[in-house]
């Protein structure tokens, strides 16, 4: 199936909005490990991608995506979010650059594709972004369960 530029782009910003309407419903219940260790296992599953062999990359693109992702692209949302204890309850608190953080992330994400795709095909270029979104969010969720698990050892004493 081939998708237009425009169609796309118009599926990416529908993802986006959906993604924010989740984020904003997830934040309003409490956070357990399942809500934290779920996302980044389920997203696993994307690796199967890389069966078909128009969606694989040398191991050294992956690996320079992944810490992308990881180390650069992670850091603001691990600036911008933390958890906090409510009572028995440890609710997820945003500052209010988190949303503009994840339109910043996603405008880049965009425009690197645009080039990218230039450079590399289309399946590539999903591929790279893919290795790239699991290395934030899974580092992302790391610093969650950390956190978690010490605010929770913390109640415990």
């Amino acid at each position: 199936m081939f998708l237009s530029p425009e169609m796309s782009a118009v599926a990416s910003l529908a993802g986006m909005a959906a993604v924010f309407v989740w984020r904003v419903q997830e934040g309003r219940s409490a956070v357990t490990v399942r809500k934290i260790v779920i996302p980044p296992l389920g997203m696993a599953t994307g690796f199967s991608m890389f069966a078909v062999p128009g969606f694989r990359v040398p191991w050294t693109w992956g690996l320079l995506a992944f810490l992308v992702g990881a180390v650069a692209l992670a850091y603001p949302l691990l600036a911008t979010s933390r958890l906090e204890r409510d009572g028995e309850a440890i609710m997820m608190k945003r500052s209010g650059a988190f949303f503009a953080v994840v339109i910043v992330l996603a405008a880049i994400r965009f425009l690197a594709r645009g080039y990218l795709d230039t450079l590399i095909s289309m399946e590539q270029t999903a591929a790279l972004f893919f290795v790239l979104a699991f290395g934030m969010i899974l580092r992302w969720r790391m610093s969650m369960l950390f956190e978690y698990r010490a605010l929770t050892a913390t109640a415990a004493d």
